[in-house]
């Protein structure tokens, strides 16, 4: 049975300048499936949109009229503020992604996320039980499993509270998905971790000896820990003071080191 997929509300900053900026956005999310509202002030440069698309689908729009766009905070549509989370996986080696969480009552999360360099199928995903990275995914633990249940897939009574299926990547490697979850919880996994496997999970039905365990899906690929993250309106941030980095230069950066205040090049606006 398909389950109905509840709306989140996203705040983007988008660089735009002016009432034909704003109106080439407007067009570009006008009549898509899976978004419901957009409202757009120009002079904060926000754009706020009701939708039950990925924030990153959302975010591929906009830019596609030009504009870069930054994901400021996600909420729900009633503004209530019941957790948000986010996990960046990676940024180092071949798979890299994020994951965001956002708890949308206290019976439903979203995971939604994109992650590049997989091989194209199905790999499964989990929380796991410790966001210890010291030995990169190894020390991360075995899945979050507070009750102590079998391995299974997101819809069986029984099953680690972490296990989250399969997510499936395209022909070029990515996956790009969201999931509804009534057993997760993002207060509950605020530093723990979160990784994607090199194989399938096979829900528990395998037979294997590992099906019960992991659903034997291989070793991890990549994982992050998860940490909370800014709901709407949280994030008045445009440029970190402690080395002057914009809100525009910074996704573009690793987050340290001697790269982070290399100048990179822009995509120009569309004006």
């Amino acid at each position: 049975m398909a389950v109905e997929r509840s709306e989140s509300k996203l705040e983007f900053a988008v660089q735009m300048s002016c009432e034909s900026c704003a109106n080439a956005i407007r067009n570009a999310l006008a009549g898509i499936d899976g978004i419901h509202s957009v409202q757009i002030n120009l002079s904060e440069e926000q754009v706020l949109i009701d939708t039950t698309l990925t924030s990153g689908e959302v975010q591929a729009l906009i830019e596609g009229t030009g504009r870069r766009a930054v994901l400021k905070g996600m909420g729900t549509s009633t503004l209530r503020d019941l957790g948000t989370a986010v996990a960046m996986l990676g940024p180092e080696g071949p798979v890299q992604g994020v994951v965001r969480f956002l708890q949308l009552s206290e019976q439903q999360c979203i995971i939604e996320g994109t992650i590049d360099g997989l091989s194209p199928g199905l790999h499964g995903l989990h929380v796991h039980e410790f966001g210890d990275l010291t030995n990169s995914c190894l020390s991360c633990g075995g899945h979050y499993n507070p009750g102590k249940n079998r391995h299974g897939g997101p819809l069986d009574a029984e099953r680690h509270v972490g296990d989250l299926g399969n997510i499936h990547a395209n022909e070029l490697g990515r996956a790009t998905f969201r999931i509804q979850d009534d057993r997760l919880k993002v207060w509950d996994i605020i530093g723990r971790s979160v990784a994607v496997d090199s194989g399938e999970d096979d829900l528990g039905r395998g037979g294997h000896p590992l099906s019960d365990v992991t659903g034997n899906s291989g070793e991890s690929l990549v994982c992050g820990i998860i940490a909370r993250s800014a709901g709407l309106f949280q994030n008045p941030k445009k440029i970190c003071a402690c080395d002057g980095v914009t809100l525009w230069e910074e996704r573009d950066r690793p987050i340290a080191g001697p790269d982070r205040k290399k100048p990179t090049e822009a995509p120009a606006a569309n004006l």
